[in-house]
């Protein structure tokens, strides 16, 4: 399937109930932070299929994204960890909004592995969507909360769909909730952002080169992959230009580590394929029934 092709059967429509959680993200980040949307998506794929490939620095992400893709009118199908789904109400919100499960662990038979969200990100490109996802595979723990290694699947379902990818670079939203202890300091969090109110940007970026690349090809995927970050780390540097090394706000409750740490110039190979599993916890040991 190429991005400039409609899809062959009923193009999905965002349900009811994600436009409205939609809007509450909306209102939700004006309290607790100023959202600055700088780029777009190109009009013609603003109704999919297409895929945004976002950088992950905290919790908070996916409510920014929300926020920021409503305000620019487009509707994306998050990829999101299986916990989510399991939560009580947070995961009948989850479903009825026709987000995309991904497991990282199995807790019951009945559920899919990880990669099997690939496949289910294939459907939804096919109904004309736009999937959103994080080609990290977790929240970064780089030091410099720059964007880790990624992992293979958000490439290989590019590859494999032919769809559009535009990077989304965030920046700021670390700030707005802890890392970790999250339920102890929320009062605390929240206290604090409706007092200072943080910056928080997200970018639309320039769509990525692909071109070339062919899944059935051995090392492409993870070329596409590093590409991928690339755009990330690219579109991140004017979000952060006055945090070019170290971010200014300090989380005491977030590890960190660079054994993932990427560097965009390096030509020394990756591999973190993991058959097409790209989202949080990507490369865990599957649970089996």
């Amino acid at each position: 399937m190429s991005a400039t092709t409609a899809p062959t059967g009923p193009r999905w429509r965002a349900p009811l109930v994600w436009r409205v959680l939609q809007g509450l993200a909306r209102i939700l980040t004006g309290l607790l932070a100023r959202l600055e949307i700088t780029g777009d998506v190109p009009a013609g794929l603003r109704h999919g299929p297409l895929i945004l490939a976002v950088n992950h620095i905290g919790t908070f992400d996916p409510i920014a994204l929300s926020a920021a893709t409503r305000k620019i009118g487009v509707r994306p199908r998050i990829m999101a960890t299986g916990g989510l789904f399991r939560a009580p109400i947070v995961g009948a919100a989850m479903k009825a909004s026709g987000h995309i499960r991904v497991n990282r662990t199995r807790v019951s038979a009945d559920e899919a592995l990880a990669s099997a969200a690939v496949d289910d990100a294939v459907a939804a490109l096919a109904e004309g969507s736009v999937v959103a996802g994080y080609p990290e595979g977790r929240i970064t723990l780089d030091p410099g909360l720059w964007p880790e290694r990624g992992r293979s699947g958000m490439a290989r379902l590019a590859l494999i769909t032919g769809a559009t990818v535009v990077p989304v670079a965030q920046w700021g939203s670390h700030e707005v909730i802890p890392y970790a202890d999250i339920l102890p300091n929320l009062a605390r969090a929240v206290w604090r952002d409706i007092r200072v109110r943080p910056t928080v940007k997200v970018h639309f970026g320039t769509p990525i080169d692909l071109s070339g690349l062919d899944p059935a090809v051995r090392g492409d995927v993870q070329r596409a992959t590093d590409r991928i970050i690339a755009a990330l780390h690219s579109e991140l540097v004017p979000l952060r230009k006055d945090e070019p090394d170290r971010p200014a706000y300090a989380d005491p409750t977030r590890p960190s580590e660079t054994r993932r740490s990427f560097k965009p110039d390096s030509r020394t190979p990756t591999v973190l394929d993991v058959g097409g599993d790209d989202l949080p916890g990507a490369g865990q040991p599957q649970q089996r029934p």
